[in-house]
């Protein structure tokens, strides 16, 4: 009966209410008052051009109620520690499973957190290597054993039969101290010698050593001849000495004066070394059991650059050869170099190429013989006490400045300029201490497994087990399945190029929000509501469909999926597709088309019509043939890049694309940017390594543009941080009638005292603490919303208050402003990038991903170009509609058309094909990637078979 009940089930309709989760009355942000039912259980996409309004609902309505039912489960006394959610914009939502967000905010920004760490995947490598790693000694690269007693014993009659021993049992290793009380201890316990350093000395009442001086002392246990005769006597001296020695003991040989270390932890048998029995933390970089002395775990230490320090030898110390030192000034240190100079007859005048190294290093480290004895990467962390006495050279005064307690942060900035980041000279990058690497499962140690691409660490693991003992696979039996699943996961969301070592930090936004979505598989939770933003970002069109995949398990396994989504494939392969919109800010908030992706494409909206092939992104007529000139880049080597020549047509568009990991962002944002920043701006950002580069004069300004967001604070917004707030209310600070009151420009700004609303403190909202309840925000009563007091809102242009102004549309205030042509220039970027709906004073807090993206482009935009500019950006068309695509590509056409460079890293085929010159990297991610397979046209890229951006521009182009 059990079984057929539980047949009747599967294809039963579950009950009504269960099967949508529905939304009355949602007005967040711009949502107008909308219903709309999301059915449970599927794979849901949230659409429409940016600004529309998905955020709002899937974010800010949907999972901000989850996360504030989930709350109010807490008792008072608890969520009073916690904080209380205000409730959303909505009149009711029914249906509701407990919500899980995945958003594009990167991962942990702590230099010790990595892949492995964040998937905790690492965990249990480490938990691996604990039970079943074998041990090697790091001088003979032997095997290490470890002795039990009877071992020991045999191990004595086979080495030293006949020979007469001393057995010793060490109790102090390298301590200072004079040992009275446990010298006494002893004796009263019956033994009669001890050795000191090495000597043998009787137990005296009141033995005493040197309190100042190390030492090193073990008490003699037994005395014998190694005979047949003397076993069970030897075998239980050794069980004694071992219990006092705390499972260590030394063999003295009387006749060779020879010590012999035995151990029943693991040791060496040729040199004695031993390692403790390994546990997980001894091989992780986060404990101090485990992590590097040096570098204390992170892998890499700070270091003087000399490059930074002596940044032009052709200037003298007077005219600043030096950099730290600066030009010649009276100030207590250049007089203290002059002094060192006249005494050691340097002449401060010669250029610096032109001094003795003898002089050099006297200058630099305060002797002629050169080297400091301050070492910042010995002991980053050193405590360094101030300094008192003779010249100590610039260099020790560095890193002593540096490392030093009573340092400020603002001169340990000052400080850092002229240092760099360099691998810890001592684990050489791998973090861990030298017994742990010495740890090895099939002759590989945690740190070479940790640096694998994941797709070649899932092969390793694949056939390990013929590898290891019948007893190595019982203990790891369990371990290895919970492995392989975790980085099968993230094979699954498209991440084989990554290692488990690679700094959480350095992810993309969409690297991490997959990595998240992968531990969310791997947990296996099930009713639960998933909801993604924007999944797909810096994913190649290759790789969409092991996403697609991966989200379909999620539902699959009894999760309800809900996505907001700009990309074509994820749309089409929705169960569920709805249209926001019809267009963004105030012109949107509706839901425009809802259904399955077929039923969507019968609409009319401009997500169907661009899905349906009525509209469409057209390919220029004929691509820019540039202006002659170019940039050649030849031999970068960075990460993955295998000795890569490239060039870079000037006066073009142009895409670098490629599969994730390929190598596109070490070749530009790492080896191009700082190369072209240092040239320009005289940067030190150092850039990966490369051995040429031609061309650096037909480029005189470098912009970059990459995915860092903005500030999101309440009082930012786009004026701003566009900046051109502080022209207005120099504009405002012009009027006549701002003048004769005695109002500057700081009068109009509501962060100043002065002219800001004192109640509100320019905020213009008021909060109400309401103790257990949600604090509610209200305009605040006195200047109601306006953020100025009365004075200042007396002052007028055109008949505008600064409050109206900062009330203004982007579209309103270019029309308002176009008199003013300095103003009207900045404002209007931001209506050319398809932002003329939002509010130049709205909060930062309320624009969408991709509305953050295009203000900080804009900003930049903004700038004047001198047609020589360099333009390089990251994937800009995150969070970006067709629509929207098609705005970007307007002011980048723009830019090029004014002579200027403008170079794309970019996945978005949209764009790729519209770009005058292509280059494209691969063919794969990680070690498989990083050579170029094509330089030219798209038209000419289709025929590249090793590229698979060509097999899908190819597609595009109806080639």
């Amino acid at each position: 009966m059990a079984k057929q009940a539980s047949k009747k089930k599967e294809p039963a309709e579950p009950v009504a209410a269960e099967e949508y989760i529905e939304v009355f009355g949602a007005r967040e942000h711009n949502l107008k008052n909308i219903d709309i039912s999301v059915p449970k259980n599927k794979l849901v996409v949230f659409t429409g051009v940016s600004g529309s309004g998905k955020s709002s609902l899937a974010f800010d309505t949907i999972y901000n109620e989850g996360q504030r039912r989930y709350m109010e489960s807490f008792s008072a006394y608890a969520r009073q520690f916690m904080g209380d959610m205000e409730r959303p914009d909505v009149d009711k939502i029914t249906g509701l499973s407990p919500v899980i967000s995945i958003e594009q905010k990167t991962t942990n920004k702590n230099p010790r957190s990595t892949v492995g760490t964040v998937t905790e995947v690492y965990d249990f490598l480490r938990l691996l290597f604990a039970r079943i790693g074998e041990a090697y000694s790091y001088n003979t690269g032997k095997k290490m054993v470890k002795f039990s007693e009877e071992e020991i014993v045999e191990n004595i009659f086979a080495k030293f039969r006949n020979k007469k021993i001393t057995l010793l049992a060490p109790l102090i290793r390298g301590r200072k101290g004079h040992y009275r009380e446990l010298f006494e201890d002893i004796r009263k316990k019956g033994f009669l010698k001890v050795r000191v350093d090495g000597e043998v000395l009787d137990l005296t009442p009141k033995l005493q050593v040197d309190r100042y001086k190390i030492h090193d002392i073990e008490v003699v246990v037994d005395r014998l001849q190694v005979t047949d005769d003397m076993r069970v006597r030897l075998s239980q001296s050794v069980q004694q000495t071992l219990k006092m020695g705390k499972e260590l003991m030394f063999l003295l040989i009387n006749d060779l004066n020879k010590t012999v270390q035995y151990s029943k932890q693991l040791m060496c048998e040729d040199t004695g070394i031993s390692y403790e029995e390994p546990s997980p933390n001894a091989f992780s970089f986060n404990s101090p059991y485990g992590a590097c002395p040096t570098c204390k775990g992170l892998g890499n230490v700070y270091s003087i650059s000399m490059e930074a320090v002596l940044p032009d030898k052709n200037l003298s110390v007077k005219e600043g050869g030096i950099a730290p030192l600066g030009e010649q000034r009276d100030a207590y240190l250049f007089r203290n170099v002059e002094t060192i100079a006249k005494k050691n007859k340097i002449n401060l005048d010669k250029p610096i190429k032109d001094l003795s190294p003898a002089a050099m290093n006297i200058l630099l480290y305060g002797n002629a013989d050169g080297g400091a004895s301050l070492d910042i990467e010995d002991d980053p962390d050193a405590v360094v006490e101030p300094y008192e006495g003779e010249f100590e050279g610039i260099i020790p005064m560095l890193k002593r400045w540096f490392g030093g307690s009573n340092s400020t942060d603002v001169l340990r900035e000052w400080v850092e300029k002229y240092m760099e980041l360099k691998d810890c000279p001592t684990c050489k990058g791998d973090r861990l201490k030298l017994e742990s690497l010495w740890f090895k499962v099939d002759e590989k140690n945690i740190a070479e497994l940790s640096n694998m691409n994941l797709d070649k660490l899932f092969n390793w693991f694949d056939g390990v087990e013929k590898k290891l003992s019948n007893k190595q696979n019982t203990i790891a039996k369990d371990i290895l399945k919970e492995i392989r699943e975790r980085v099968g996961f993230l094979l699954d969301v498209g991440l084989t190029y990554l290692s488990l070592n690679r700094p959480s930090r350095s992810l993309s936004g969409g690297e991490s929000q997959r990595i998240r979505l992968a531990t969310q598989i791997g947990s296996q939770l099930q009713g639960i509501t998933y909801i993604l933003d924007e999944p797909s970002i810096g994913l190649h069109q290759r790789d969409n469909h092991q996403l697609i995949v991966a989200l379909q398990n999620l539902r699959d396994i009894g999760n309800s999926v809900l996505v907001v989504e700009h990309d074509k494939d994820i749309m089409m392969a929705a169960d569920h597709l709805v249209d926001i919109g019809p267009k963004a800010g105030v012109y949107g908030g509706n839901i425009v088309a809802a259904g399955t992706p077929k039923e969507v494409l019968k609409s009319n909206s401009d997500t169907a019509q661009y899905l349906n092939g009525k509209k469409s992104i057209a390919v220029p007529a004929e691509r820019r043939e540039g202006n002659g000139k170019q940039l050649e880049l030849k031999g970068a080597q960075g990460n993955n890049l295998k000795n890569v020549d490239v060039k870079f047509p000037l006066g073009k568009l142009i895409v670098v694309s490629g599969v994730s990991g390929s190598g596109k962002s070490t070749l530009i944002n790492e080896t191009l940017y700082p190369i072209l920043s240092k040239h320009c701006y005289g940067s030190r950002v150092t850039p990966m390594p490369f051995k040429s580069i031609k061309g650096l004069e037909n480029i005189d300004k470098v912009i970059e543009i990459d995915q860092s967001p903005i500030g999101r604070t309440p009082r930012s917004n786009p004026a701003t941080y566009c900046g051109f707030f502080t022209e207005i209310r120099t504009l405002f600070a012009s009027i006549p009638e701002a003048k004769i009151r005695g109002y500057a420009a700081g009068r109009f700004s509501f962060n100043v005292k002065g002219g800001r609303c004192d109640v509100c403190e320019g905020g213009g909202m008021r909060v109400i603490e309401m103790n257990f309840l949600p604090d509610v925000y209200v305009h605040c009563e006195k200047c109601n919303g306006k953020r100025y007091n009365r004075e200042t809102l007396e002052i007028r242009y055109k008949g505008k208050s600064i409050s109206d102004v900062l009330n203004m549309t982007v579209d309103e205030a270019c029309e308002f402003f176009q008199p003013i042509n300095y103003l009207y220039r900045k404002i209007k970027v931001l209506q050319d990038v398809g932002l003329g709906y939002i509010t130049l004073g709205q909060s930062a807090v309320t624009l969408s991903g991709g509305e953050a993206q295009r203000v900080k482009l804009a900003t930049e935009l903004s700038k004047k170009d001198t047609g020589k500019t360099f333009y390089i950006l990251d994937e800009p068309t995150t969070g970006l509609h067709f629509q929207d695509i098609q705005h970007l590509l307007d002011v980048l056409n723009k830019l090029v058309d004014r002579g200027n460079s403008v170079l794309v890293i970019e996945h978005n085929l949209d764009v790729i094909k519209v770009a005058d010159h292509i280059i494209d990297l691969g063919p794969e991610g990680g070690d498989g990637g990083g050579t170029i397979l094509f330089e030219g046209v798209p038209e000419k890229m289709v025929n590249v078979t090793k590229s698979h951006t060509a097999r899908f521009v190819k597609l595009e182009l109806g080639m």
